[in-house]
């Protein structure tokens, strides 16, 4: 099971909650994972076709996914997942 940290600022949509264990063999398991159980953040990271919003990065322990398999990118035990809105100006 990966922990997933939410940053202070969507922290809204996990009723408080920043570190969540989750279970799933890719970063797009635990995700759908993540928002089946805080469904509100569902709306806030996935556009309407299903795909993940331009401005939300998700890091692998500290390696950001696009640089790696992005949503197909393999988890194991222990791994550490980080969600993070860009902030823009």
């Amino acid at each position: 099971m990966a922990k997933v940290y939410i940053p202070r600022t969507l922290r809204l949509f996990t009723n408080g909650d920043f570190e969540i264990i989750l279970g799933g063999e890719k970063i797009s398991d635990v995700v759908s994972n993540l928002v089946g159980k805080y469904q509100d953040l569902e709306n806030y990271i996935f556009t309407n076709e299903g795909r993940l919003k331009s401005f939300v990065n998700i890091y692998l322990n500290e390696e950001d996914i696009k640089r790696l398999d992005n949503l197909e990118t393999k988890v194991y035990d222990d791994d550490k997942i980080l969600l993070v809105p860009s902030i823009t100006d």
